[in-house]
């Protein structure tokens, strides 16, 4: 089980070029993506994508790529010989006509972009691919670990609120039989208070019937078992889960639901108020699964 929380980094060299790729995921109901990056790698937008889809389920991504070449990989510098020419035809004449000293000089000529400038070379893009490839792989390994080292941790802490969610079911199982026992008692004895002793006992059979029949909680008490057998066999699956713990969770609420509606007994509250509160800590927990 894997949370959605994590980052992982990664680096790629090769000719001169150096790729760092650094992820990191929250929460998201869906996938989601932010990759940032620089425009020479727009066109591989949509297999960073396809990469990371095929590494993770769920959860908002943060993608920064950085790129740095050495100046050799960046390219040499080209002259404008004509331009040049040009340039100290025009000084000369300059000179000639002001009588100013004519202080051109090799530095000021280089540090003119019209006539030196950067040739850069063209980006060899299958290389860009497999080192982008290559870096985004081992971003994506060291988050998944990061994700299903965390996904422990909250697994653990799933499985004994799992564990405090079935002590309560245990003990609202002990308490379901004797509450119907319980009401014909005080039935009996407040109809006995009321009528000085006289006591139709067929009337009373009838009404301890209809309230055993609204009162009953069996098919709860099961269903609300299963489904905290369920969430734990769910918990073992190697497969995003993240969903299956949500669904399993409404279901666990509406149950618990029902039988503190139905359950007339003091006893059955406050077990039923012990769930609820479990099953909204299990609820916030699930959010983080993938």
């Amino acid at each position: 089980m894997r949370s959605m929380t994590g980052y992982g980094k990664g680096i790629a060299e090769a000719d001169g070029k150096k790729i760092t790729i650094e992820i990191k995921t929250v929460n998201h109901r869906y996938l989601d993506f932010g990759l940032k990056f620089p425009k020479t790698f727009l066109f591989l937008e949509d297999a960073m994508k396809k990469q990371i889809g095929a590494s993770l389920a769920r959860g908002h991504v943060d993608m920064y790529l950085s790129y740095e070449q050495t100046e050799s990989a960046k390219g040499g510098y080209s002259i404008d010989f004509d331009l040049l020419e040009n340039y100290l035809a025009v000084a000369g004449q300059i000179a000639e006509k002001s009588g100013l000293e004519n202080d051109v000089t090799v530095s000021s000529l280089v540090r003119n972009g019209d006539i030196v400038a950067r040739a850069e070379n063209e980006e060899d893009e299958a290389l860009l691919g497999e080192l982008t490839k290559e870096a985004l792989s081992m971003a994506l390994n060291a988050l998944v670990e990061a994700r299903n080292k965390e996904g422990e941790t909250i697994k653990a802490d799933l499985e004994e609120k799992l564990d405090k969610m079935q002590h309560c079911l245990d003990n609202i199982k002990g308490f379901a039989p004797s509450v119907v026992s319980d009401y014909r008692e005080k039935l009996s004895n407040r109809i006995s208070e009321l009528l000085d002793g006289g006591v139709d006992e067929g009337r009373i059979a009838t009404e301890v019937a209809i309230f055993a029949d609204k009162c009953c909680i069996d098919e709860e008490i099961t269903r609300l078992g299963a489904h905290i057998d369920l969430m734990r066999k769910t918990l073992l699956l190697s497969k995003p889960v993240g969903r299956d713990l949500d669904f399993r969770v409404q279901e666990m609420n509406r149950e618990t639901n029902t039988i503190g509606s139905k359950a007339n007994d003091l006893r059955i509250t406050e077990e039923v108020l012990a769930l609820k509160n479990e099953i909204e800590k299990i609820r916030e927990q699930a959010q983080n699964v993938e």
